[in-house]
C-alpha cells in the first residue's frame, strides 16, 4: 500500500510542472485574447469617432453624377449617397414626410433642406465606412447652410459635372428609368432652379478653393477619369 502511495506521489509531483505549464499557457491566452479585443473594441470606438471625409458631387440633371460617382465609389472605396435616391427610398417608405417629398419632386422644385440633410445625417452616422461621395447635394445655399448646422463637416472636394442644357435634356428623356420627373415640363422646371439655386453653390465652393470642374459633354460611359 505504502509503495502504491508512494508511486502515486511521485506521479503527481512528475506531473506538476506540466500542469503549471498548461495554467500559465492558458493565463497568457486569456491575457492575449483580452488584449486583442480591447485593442479591436478600441479601434471600433476610433472609427466611430473619426470624422468622415465628404465629398459633394454637384451638375444639372441628366449631367450624369450617379454614373460616374458609381464608378469612383468602386474605383477608390467611398460610398455613394445620392440624394434623390435617398428621397425616393423616403417616399416608398410611407414616412410622414413621404407624401411631401412626393409632391415636390414632382414639381422639379427642392426637398426642405432639413429633411434632406436629415436623412443624411442618419445614412453617414449608420455608414460602415467613413468615405462619402454625396451626389446631387448641396442644391441650393439653404442646403448648404442647414447642412453646415446641423452636420458640419467641410467638404473635401466638389466636383462639378458641367454640361450644356440640351445635352442634358436629351439625356434625362432617354435614360428610361421610370422617375416620375423625367418629363419635358419637369426637367425644364429642373433646369431653372439648377441654374437659380445651385450656380450660386458653385460659385460659393469656387471661392473657397474646393470646386473641381469636369466638361462633361462626350457619352457617360466614356467620360470617367
Amino acid at each position: 500500500m505504502f509503495r502504491r502511495v508512494s508511486s502515486l506521489s511521485t506521479l503527481i509531483s512528475a506531473a506538476k510542472p506540466s500542469l503549471l505549464n498548461q495554467v500559465a499557457y492558458g493565463l497568457n491566452f486569456l491575457e492575449a485574447f483580452s488584449t486583442e479585443v480591447l485593442k479591436q473594441a478600441e479601434a471600433r470606438i476610433l472609427s466611430k469617432a473619426r470624422t468622415p471625409t465628404i465629398n459633394f458631387v454637384l451638375g444639372g440633371p441628366g449631367v450624369g453624377k450617379g454614373t460616374q460617382c458609381t464608378r469612383i465609389a468602386e474605383t477608390y472605396g467611398f460610398t455613394h449617397l445620392s440624394v434623390g435616391d435617398l428621397l425616393r427610398k423616403e417616399i416608398s417608405s410611407n414616412s410622414e414626410d413621404g407624401d411631401m417629398i412626393l409632391e415636390t419632386i414632382a414639381k422639379g422644385k427642392i426637398v426642405s433642406s432639413e429633411v434632406t440633410v436629415k436623412l443624411l445625417k442618419s445614412v453617414i452616422e449608420s455608414g460602415e465606412t467613413d468615405k462619402f461621395l454625396i451626389d446631387g447635394f448641396p442644391r441650393s445655399e439653404e442646403n448648404r447652410v442647414a447642412y453646415e448646422q446641423i452636420i458640419g463637416i467641410e467638404p473635401e472636394v466638389v466636383l462639378f459635372f458641367d454640361c450644356n442644357e440640351e445635352e442634358m435634356m436629351n439625356r434625362v428623356l432617354h435614360r428610361n428609368q421610370g422617375r416620375i420627373d423625367d418629363n419635358i415640363d419637369t426637367t425644364k422646371e429642373r433646369l431653372k432652379v439648377f441654374e437659380a439655386y445651385t450656380l450660386p453653390v458653385i460659385r460659393y465652393y469656387t471661392e473657397k478653393g474646393k470646386l473641381y470642374k469636369v466638361l462633361h459633354l462626350t457619352d457617360l460611359h466614356f467620360c470617367y477619369f
